[in-house]
């Protein structure tokens, strides 16, 4: 959360991120009056202005022209318990080449109320939440549960990993359970009805409404902070007093989101997580997708084991990368990672796509900036350690495919490679680059 400009609403969020820290098991039970102008104004600003509209089609823009008075009549609405989510308009992105994955768009009012029960949630649950858990939290990310996961290999006896996919998760989420466990920690009738307004606002599906009796909607404000909250308690948690308490060798886990793997020294331990992380998955209404679930030995004794056992060394895959066991110029192990096949298809197949939509669109000076954007992105999410050569190998498709579409825009010279390459010496791509190291020291 920024704080811009601390006002009387900031200071009280303060005193609440304080209370929490101090008593893990002190219960608020004043909450909801937070959400007032002021307040809401802070959330309204923090929204990403260039977002897709919602249902009432409202952008921001369009909200802003007459904002005190829009935030005033909200403010009226929440206080007399007379505001009612609008639901949310579905989209569906790709979520692989034969899958796609749902997405709700909520309207731009939602979005304001929801970032705001969010920074509230937000002040609390981050003195609760551990240090297992990395995504969509403040000052976390995907690259630093990446680094984490390599040194607990690295430096730890970590002998085997048990890879848990949770089937559907976003969609299966008990309101009711979920519920419970926001009351362990909030007693404010007011913010817990809101809450549960939003779960149950459904959505808009190729014009018809849908209403919602589980799940969170994936694409909305609030759902990644309820997700963290059920997983902190189903898994977290667990995993720490339990699990830890009940194995016979080291053992960890690392989360973002509801993507998470569990780091072993022994192969009878891991046969007694995995079966109690099913057992505990089916206690709250969750399911551990069968065909996504495994158990693997993995370390630095993995590869002399496949050699002796006649097989490939195991890999697994975490937050978009295949991990496997290699071995550094000093012959000593070490962990490596490259970007998964599946998606290195996937970012090919947009690269094609998009290429061959916007060559006649739009001038190339214009769409070629916006490709030096996505070059820098790409680097900016794969380029880490050991994984030089997945982007190099990625750069160099985005070259043969850029002076393909770009040779079938007219019937005018082709470019040949040489010609290209003087093209490419006066507007250059960005180059492929290592932009986070796992071998200096991490910053938290």
């Amino acid at each position: 959360m920024q704080y811009t400009d601390i006002g009387k609403t900031w200071q009280k969020i303060s005193l609440i991120t304080g209370h929490a820290r101090r008593d893990p098991d002190f219960q608020f039970t004043s909450l909801a009056h937070l959400l007032d102008v002021e307040y809401l104004r802070d959330c309204y600003k923090s929204l990403n202005r260039n977002k897709a509209v919602g249902v009432d089609n409202v952008s921001w823009e369009g909200y802003g022209n007459n904002l005190e008075e829009n935030l005033e009549q909200l403010v009226s609405r929440l206080k007399r318990k007379k505001y009612k989510p609008i639901p949310t308009r579905r989209v569906y992105i790709p979520k692989s080449e034969t899958e796609k994955r749902p997405l709700g768009i909520p309207d731009l009012e939602s979005k304001i109320v929801e970032r705001g029960i969010t920074w509230i949630l937000e002040s609390i649950y981050e003195q609760d939440f551990l240090d297992c858990s990395y995504g969509f939290r403040p000052e976390r990310n995907c690259h630093q549960a990446l680094k984490e996961l390599n040194d607990l290999i690295m430096f730890q006896p970590v002998n085997h990993i048990v890879e848990a996919d949770i089937k559907g998760f976003f969609d299966n989420v008990s309101h009711e359970k979920l519920m419970g466990f926001i009351r362990i920690r909030i007693n404010d009738t007011t913010l817990l009805n809101l809450i549960e307004k939003f779960l149950k606002a459904g959505y808009i599906d190729d014009g018809e409404l849908v209403i919602t009796d589980k799940g969170t909607p994936q694409g909305s404000i609030l759902s990644p902070m309820l997700a963290n909250i059920l997983l902190h308690y189903v898994v977290d948690t667990w995993f720490e007093t339990t699990v830890k308490s009940h194995v016979r060798g080291f053992c960890e886990i690392v989360r973002y989101a509801d993507d998470f793997v569990c780091v072993v020294r022994y192969a009878d331990d891991t046969r007694r997580i995995k079966q109690g992380l099913k057992n505990r998955f089916n206690k709250y209404g969750l399911e551990i997708h069968p065909a996504k679930s495994r158990n693997i030995s993995f370390g630095r004794f993995e590869q002399e084991n496949a050699k002796v056992q006649s097989r490939r060394a195991n890999t697994f895959e975490f937050l978009g990368f295949t991990h496997y066991c290699d071995i550094s110029r000093k012959g000593n192990f070490k962990i490596s990672r490259k970007t998964s096949r599946k998606k290195y298809t996937v970012k090919c197949k947009e690269m094609n796509t998009w290429l061959k939509a916007i060559r006649n669109q739009i001038k190339t000076k214009d769409w070629w900036k916006i490709l030096r954007v996505q070059r820098r992105g790409h680097y900016q999410y794969y380029g880490v350690s050991e994984n030089y050569d997945g982007i190099v190998r990625f750069y160099k498709f985005t070259i043969k495919m850029v002076r393909k579409w770009m040779n079938r825009r007219s019937q005018k010279r082709k470019m040949n490679w040489d010609r290209f390459a003087k093209y490419l010496e006066h507007y250059p791509l960005p180059k492929p680059k290592i932009v986070h190291s796992f071998y200096v020291s991490p910053v938290k």
